[in-house]
């Protein structure tokens, strides 16, 4: 009797919940292969940056192990393509299917069409699932059958919608074959930095589907109650911090949906925390939508009267400050040097700075967007482009050009104990609420004692100077 054997093709799923394509092939095949192609080229020009290859390394083991617990094991490859390694592998197990949870970024649809194809016709059955997304992005449309361009219409959609199906279980067997191909060591990717800068994304991070699960879980039962209330705030753990196991699949947006709906449900009072985070949720829908009907978004402008937009040309030196959070804006600073130490930044934090760059700097979008990719373990081109996009004013339900965040006002209402500034700006811990979120306007004797820089821009000068540019371009 022959054994049928299909090959699951991890990706950014890397999880034993909720996860189609291996639930699909353990109800329907003899035996399984958990498979990790390492072809970063093919996400080229956008492959991970050094912060999510450090998460991707820390997960892929946390898999490993799942797999392990359950009678199974990931195979990992890397040496060509993931075509010719799919192709290599069916030989050496008589695989006859090969599935896969669906990627949505333009190099990735572009390589998975090829090779859905080529496998097709090597006589090998393949088949591909939604575990990313709550809603397909070609299934929600406008009555004349184009795409949403703004939010609030968009999700409206979604939620008339038939309602995204209930998680999976883990299937209940793995269906481990009774002999296993060759696979690399974890180590042989070389994920981890050499230099060893991690140290305060490990103190900060768990990567895994475990450490996912009890995230959801923690968040549901201690901050979801007021997360309509706390989440604007970065000096208190008033937000899910979930971004990165959604980016990496440690977790499904459907697992979360019903995580938080069964919450709503116990407590009825919640409703508003509970719409508010779900919302939340749309935006990383509606990122994903975007960027599957204008894949050029990611490095031009959605609105292309943008692209005459007067940038400051020479503005090297403003940007290295930016990087280094060395701005001489507390708020500003504080979110920059969270993200080098964690890999992370807090979203209202993500709008200042993001905000500061294109509209006090005038720098383009694009020069944060790559620093932001290279920087963040949750760097995900989706929600990265729509970030950048909106804040610049140049995307889909952009921010009004005329929006300039101003980082003291928000550093004030958002920051109001300066909680979340000392302890990123250690160097300012000491100064008194009225002149911690604008030290240049301390007394020049005490100003002159700080180890801290003063602002490179005036900040009411740049806003003038941005509003003239958006001027220019306004009725193109």
């Amino acid at each position: 009797m022959r054994v049928s054997t299909a090959l699951i093709w991890f990706r950014r799923d890397l999880r034993l919940h909720d996860n189609p394509a291996l639930s699909h092939a353990a109800a329907t095949h003899d035996s399984i292969i958990p498979v990790y192609i390492h072809t970063l080229a093919e996400e080229a020009p956008w492959a991970p940056g050094a912060a999510s290859r450090w998460w991707l390394h820390h997960s892929l083991a946390a898999l490993a192990e799942s797999l392990r617990q359950h009678g199974s094991r990931l195979v990992i490859r890397h040496q060509g393509n993931s075509l010719d390694e799919l192709r290599a592998l069916c030989r050496e197990t008589g695989a006859t299917a090969v599935y896969w949870n669906r990627l949505y970024e333009p190099a990735g649809i572009a390589r998975d069409k090829t090779i859905k194809t080529a496998l097709r016709e090597d006589g090998v059955q393949v088949e591909s699932f939604n575990a990313a997304l709550l809603f397909e992005p070609w299934s929600i449309l406008k009555d004349n059958g184009e795409p949403f361009q703004v939010f609030t219409r968009f999700w409206q959609a979604c939620i008339r919608s038939i309602s995204p199906p209930p998680p999976l279980p883990i299937p209940a067997d793995c269906k481990a074959p009774s002999l296993w191909p060759e696979s690399l060591p974890l180590e042989a990717l070389k994920l981890l930095p050499r230099i060893p800068w991690d140290q305060g994304m490990a103190t900060a991070w768990r990567p895994g589907e475990e450490a996912a699960l009890n995230r959801l879980a923690q968040f549901c039962s201690t901050i979801l109650e007021g997360y309509h209330q706390t989440r604007d705030y970065p000096g208190v753990d008033g937000v899910s911090r979930l971004s990165p196991h959604l980016h990496f699949g440690e977790i499904s947006p459907r697992q979360i949906w019903v995580a938080v709906g069964n919450h709503l449900q116990d407590d009825p009072l919640q409703q508003k925390a509970a719409e508010t985070y779900l919302r939340e949720l749309g935006w990383r829908e509606f990122a994903h939508y975007v960027l599957y009907h204008w894949p050029h978004t990611t490095d031009r402008p959605l609105q292309e009267r943008f692209n005459g937009y007067p940038w400051r040309q020479d503005y090297g030196e403003l940007l290295r400050a930016w990087q280094q959070g060395r701005t001489g804006i507390p708020l500003v600073d504080a979110g920059m040097r969270e993200l080098w130490q964690t890999g992370w930044m807090h979203n209202r934090v993500r709008m200042v700075v993001a905000s500061f760059l294109t509209k006090n700097y005038r720098i383009p979008w694009q020069e944060g967007a790559r620093w932001f990719w290279d920087t963040l373990v949750d760097a995900d081109l989706a929600n990265n482009t729509l970030g950048w996009q909106w804040t610049a004013g140049c995307g889909a339900d952009a921010a009004p050009y005329f929006r300039i965040f101003n980082p003291v006002r928000q550093g004030e209402k958002f920051d109001p104990e300066g909680a979340y500034i000392r302890r990123w700006l250690p160097e300012l811990a000491g100064l008194s609420h009225q002149w911690l979120h604008q030290p240049w306007a301390m007394p020049s004797a005490e100003r002159s004692a700080l180890a801290y820089p003063p602002p490179l821009v005036n900040l009411e000068t740049s806003r003038t100077e941005a509003l003239q540019g958006y001027e220019r371009i306004r009725n193109r």
